[in-house]
């Protein structure tokens, strides 16, 4: 017997999730479910990769599953929005995991796309519309859909969709929807603006949390390496180079910065692709495809890939360049360790960059452990001796077998000198 057995849902999601092979929820979704089932908007705080999708996602379906009518030409009947079109493809994934064998259909709205095929489907009507609020509003110009029937709003990720400067896209889209409505938010991090923008769209939220904002999973080793700006390219060759066939996810801060951090590495034999803002979303969505197949070992990535990767298998994240916001340090390391395994997030941090590791430890409350180089007095805390020096550091990264040898099919990769 599966403990969702005890959420109240309808027996055909009970039949989706048995043949997803989910039996245990999540202390999120544990908390959000019966809350979202009663109709109450809520505001969920956990930290990514714990599972919000299914806790926004279960109550949603079943609430539209209960109407008997079917969605009107142009009109939606639940709205969700996403800040990056990553994050919308992996919402819609899940959604139509769990609406297999049911009448609900899933559809979604990104740039980067056809809008006249999108204008096409939402012509049809929908009962489920993920969107990015800036296509969203394209389709509203052009009179493309309906929001007057939407009853139920999910803001995912939405410190992110701040971040981004939604805020505006937001403020015209919320006269649109229908009323009354339940909304439900859910975010990784709770900053003052926050507060503003649910008491601006939520009434009488319930609140549910399950770990303090700005903390990462339990299960990922932090490091840091302290090293000049000229170095980081050796350094992240001579890391890569340890575990040939591991999964790692690299971040940089610019998208030229990945792009030519990317292209250098595949001029060195690794098996690498590159994600960013200026990738049409068919280059984004095959790059991850590959990397999710292990088709590429090395997905070099800016912020737009920090909430929208949701792949078990990442072993590594790699923080080339470290975020100027310190809660994007937060998202993107969570893209390891997922669905409870364990994971490593490496951090570079050249003379430049001081600052935001200051900022990134103030937010986690911890010092991350240095893996080399020496720490700055700027860092260390008066008196006592850092609380990440006092966890047990991981060994060196093995290679595959004692010789090291990449794995069997992969290209050959030359090691740094």
């Amino acid at each position: 017997m599966s403990d969702f057995d005890k959420l109240g849902l309808a027996p055909a999601l009970m039949t989706a999730l048995a043949n997803a092979g989910f039996t245990q929820p999540t202390p999120i979704q544990l908390q959000a479910i019966p809350l979202a089932l009663e109709g109450h908007d809520l505001m969920g705080l956990a930290q990514t990769g714990t599972g919000k999708t299914l806790a926004f996602g279960l109550p949603l379906i079943d609430h539209l599953m209960a109407e008997p009518s079917r969605p009107l030409p142009k009109s939606v009947k639940a709205l969700i929005l996403a800040p990056t079109r990553e994050l919308v493809t992996q919402i819609a994934d899940s959604l139509h995991v769990l609406a297999k064998g049911t009448r609900i259909n899933v559809s979604t709205v990104v740039g980067g796309k056809s809008i006249g095929k999108q204008m096409i489907m939402l012509a049809r009507g929908t009962d489920i519309l993920v969107a990015t609020p800036g296509r969203l509003i394209d389709l509203l110009d052009r009179r493309a859909v309906d929001l007057g029937t939407v009853r139920h709003l999910v803001l995912d990720e939405a410190d992110q969709m701040l971040d981004m400067g939604f805020i505006h896209a937001l403020r015209k889209i919320a006269p649109r929807l229908g009323t009354p409505r339940q909304t439900m938010l859910f975010s990784a991090t709770m900053p003052k603006q926050m507060e503003e923008l649910a008491g601006t769209y939520l009434t009488n939220p319930k609140r549910v949390q399950v770990s303090p904002p700005g903390k990462a999973a339990d299960k990922i080793t932090q490091s840091v390496h302290f090293i000049a700006k000229g170095e980081k390219p050796g350094k992240l060759r001579e890391i890569l180079s340890a575990d040939l066939s591991a999964l790692t996810l690299v971040f940089s801060r610019t998208k030229h910065g990945a792009e030519k951090l990317m292209k250098g590495l595949v001029a060195d034999g690794y098996n690498a692709a590159s994600i960013h803002g200026n990738k049409s979303q068919g280059q984004r969505d095959r790059a991850i495809k590959a990397f999710r197949d292990g088709e590429i070992t090395v997905l070099v990535a800016t912020d737009v890939a920090a909430r929208g990767i949701d792949i078990p298998g990442v072993a590594y994240v790699i923080n080339y360049d470290l975020p100027e916001v310190p809660e994007n340090y937060v998202h993107r390391i969570g893209r390891t360790a997922r669905a409870g395994r364990e994971g490593e997030a490496i951090a570079f941090c050249c003379g430049e960059e001081i600052d935001q590791l200051k900022q990134i430890q103030k937010l986690m409350k911890i010092e991350i452990p240095v893996a080399s180089g020496f720490m700055p007095a700027a860092l260390k805390r008066e008196g006592n001796e850092p609380r990440g020096q006092q966890q047990q550091r991981r060994q060196p990264r093995q290679g595959n077998g004692a010789s090291g040898a990449p794995a069997k099919g992969r290209r050959p990769r030359r090691r740094a000198a």
